[in-house]
């Protein structure tokens, strides 16, 4: 006990690649699994960034935490969405538990940190943050070493959603090479027990080239300059890895991980769509054209439901007594809602084959459900369809993407390798989940994990 603690989170990483299909190449992750502990682990509901990140930082629940996604309900007005930044997150994280038993942590790069907030260390915050010209590190003069050392930090590629694939790859690299290069600075000139830099580059470069090298997808594109891109940017975060894991020292065990996984997008079900032909949703006045809901005028009076896209759909009910215009009946709203995911799951695609589509009640999935959740999540196809809000685009399926071009998904099940510290080896491991990882952060720090922790100690 007592050691330090190094996470290297990998956004979206799948086990899929990692653990099979490219393992003979990835040396360091390949004898990190030989030699330590690996692997699929559980993503929230829904395998989202936000909340799985927070998740896994704070071992509570989307339902504990009271986000569901990026954007929430703040109340039950049509519009009343907002964004969940670090001043939503109300549980304790590792590094605050840590900086309360006078241990430090140097964090980077982890979603839901700006605003940032003090600790016992320093902080870099994520994509999320607005831009370089916001306070994004604590403490605040921490910026100035980190703009001195690379010229201006690069929170996040300008728009992963591109047919500009030169561009957005050079930018990826760009920004994932900056951000070791200053990883790799705080680690030798910071004291630490605690360290962790997320790096959102993978996410980015799966949605924007997976079709290049997965023979499966439906635009695949065999010969394309692009085939090797995503293989060849895993085999730099390996070497980059290796890097780390030898500047940490054998005292450090050290933690690979990520938030969610990938897999191939299929399609989009234009939720709206769907909800308009079953007669859940009326407009004043139907769109000629792609809009986004946000755009059109609802009959909310003749409106019984509506949705959101995104990786996931959240569906909404429009309740009497909540919704201000609301017209389900309280006494009737379990059973339009079971109406509704029997429906939904009942989805098949564009040729009539049945898509597996999984609805969830939050109150079933979550031991307490703070905040306003949706009323369903849906996974379309079981997140091989992601879900598309605008409406106008006269059907149920799309193969375009309403916010731009991507071409992955995610998926339920991300990655956990971990070795160092003379851990025995014990293989390959199940049942993991991401609420998991900070308990045994905890653990492995001699600390005591607190009781209203949701995940367990995987290995100590």
């Amino acid at each position: 006990m007592g050691k330090r603690v190094l996470i290297i989170g990998l956004d979206c990483a799948p086990p899929e690649l990692v653990f099979d299909r490219w393992r003979g190449d990835l040396k360091n992750l390949g004898n990190l699994m030989e030699f330590g502990i690996y692997g699929e682990l559980e993503s929230t509901i829904p395998p989202i960034t936000v909340p799985a990140w927070t998740s896994m930082m704070t071992g509570k629940s989307p339902g504990t935490l009271g986000f569901y996604g990026f954007r929430n309900r703040a109340n039950y007005s049509y519009d009343g969405m907002v964004f969940a930044n670090s001043q939503y997150v109300k549980e304790e994280t590792v590094w605050d538990i840590l900086s309360r038993e006078r241990k430090r942590s140097v964090v980077i790069g982890v979603p839901q940190t700006y605003p940032p907030k003090p600790l016992n260390g320093c902080l870099i915050t994520s994509f999320l943050t607005p831009d370089t010209t916001c306070q994004y590190t604590y403490p605040p003069e921490l910026k100035e070493e980190v703009e001195a050392l690379v010229g201006e930090y690069m929170l996040d590629v300008d728009n992963f959603r591109t047919d500009e694939k030169d561009r957005l790859l050079r930018q990826i690299c760009e920004m994932t090479e900056r951000r070791f290069q200053i990883t790799k600075h705080l680690m030798t000139t910071q004291p630490w027990d605690f360290f962790i830099v997320v790096e959102i580059g993978l996410d980015r470069i799966h949605h924007g080239f997976w079709r290049f090298f997965d023979e499966g997808h439906r635009k695949y594109q065999p010969g394309s300059k692009y085939e090797d891109v995503v293989k060849d940017y895993y085999l730099s975060l390996d070497r980059q890895l290796g890097e780390l894991a030898s500047l940490a020292g054998k005292d450090t065990a050290v933690m690979v991980v990520s938030d969610h996984g990938a897999k191939r997008m299929e399609g989009g079900i234009c939720i709206n769509e769907w909800l308009m032909e079953r007669g859940y949703l009326t407009l004043e006045e139907r769109p000629t054209e792609m809009v986004p809901f946000s755009k059109v005028r609802v009959d909310w009076d003749r409106t019984a439901a509506w949705g959101e896209g995104g990786y996931y759909c959240r569906l909404f009910l429009n309740v009497k007594g909540r919704e201000p215009r609301g017209t389900v009946d309280r006494a009737r709203y379990d059973e339009v809602r079971d109406r509704l995911k029997r429906e939904l799951e009942g989805l098949t695609d564009e040729k009539g084959n049945h898509m597996g589509t999984r609805v969830f009640k939050p109150e079933e999935i979550y031991p307490v459900v703070n905040g306003i959740p949706p009323d369903l999540i849906v996974y379309f196809g079981d997140l091989s369809w992601r879900s598309v809000g605008s409406v106008g685009i006269g059907s149920v399926h799309t193969f375009e993407n309403d916010t731009g071009p991507d071409e992955a998904n995610h998926s339920q099940y991300g990655i956990f390798i971990t070795g160092g510290c003379k851990m025995e080896a014990r293989g390959k491991i199940s049942g993991l989940h991401v609420m998991d990882v900070a308990p045994t952060v905890l653990s492995l720090l001699g600390l005591r994990v607190p009781k209203d922790m949701e995940g367990k100690v995987i290995a100590a």
